[in-house]
């Protein structure tokens, strides 16, 4: 299902894996996704399979309908969050989803000033900077940046992930550090590095990551390797 990680003052974060699930291939099984192509049937049973494993309520999780933007909401109820790459709540009993296949979940928290957020960080919210809109979204609501503690989930690394030269210096144009260069010796983006400078250029000093790539972990979806395929989550909440 994935492992559990205690990010301290009784937060919470976890990154679900492919198996333990209802849905067939190509979406086996644990597909947390309804975006993918996979049935509304099977994702709504993995996603309360995965909340009973990791011991929350389904009805407390907050979904965001990811376009690739760098655009942050505050939720203040569960259920859909509606349209946006990045979500915040002062809420304690919200549970953060954000769904990724080689994209960079973030998660955030000043468990001090009891708030929370989580964004989804492709090569487009990359780009344009999600994660320091989450940084200032969550300051906006009484969170502190130097007391922010931010886990990055998996996403594909540098050296997996090619792309053109143009998108590649499309990417770092304003984050030097997202260009790559991957294995094969052709232009790539690195995620990771781009947006751990990002966090720290908004003042966050204490960002960790799961460090695996997702194109070169079987154990997670991956849209690069597998498509079509389905979705993982990287969830946040407070226990």
């Amino acid at each position: 299902m994935g492992n559990v990680i205690d990010l301290g003052h009784g937060v919470r974060a976890a990154v679900t894996e492919r198996k333990g699930g209802v849905s067939q291939p190509p979406f086996d099984s644990l597909n947390l996704g309804l975006g993918s192509g996979d049935s509304r049937e099977a994702v709504t049973a993995n996603r309360a399979r995965a909340a009973e494993e990791l011991g929350f309520d389904v009805d407390r999780v907050v979904w965001m309908n990811q376009v690739h933007s760098a655009d942050v909401l505050v939720a203040t109820e569960p259920g859909g969050v509606g349209t946006c790459d990045g979500v915040v709540t002062t809420r304690s009993d919200l549970v953060l989803a954000s769904m990724a296949a080689d994209c960079l979940p973030v998660l955030a928290v000043d468990a001090e000033a009891g708030v929370l957020g989580a964004a989804h960080s492709g090569r487009l919210g990359t780009a344009h900077g999600v994660a320091a809109n989450l940084v200032d979204t969550m300051v906006a609501q009484g969170a502190r940046a130097d007391r922010l503690t931010v886990f990055l989930g998996p996403a594909i690394c540098g050296s997996c992930y090619e792309v053109p030269a143009e998108l590649r210096d499309q990417t770092a144009e304003r984050t030097p550090e997202a260009a790559s260069t991957t294995r094969r010796g052709t232009p790539g983006v690195d995620m990771v590095a781009a947006v751990t400078a990002q966090l720290r250029r908004a003042g966050v000093t204490d960002v960790t990551a799961d460090g695996r790539c997702t194109l070169e972990s079987p154990e997670l979806f991956s849209h690069r390797r597998d498509a079509p395929t389905g979705r993982f989550a990287s969830f946040l909440w407070r226990t």
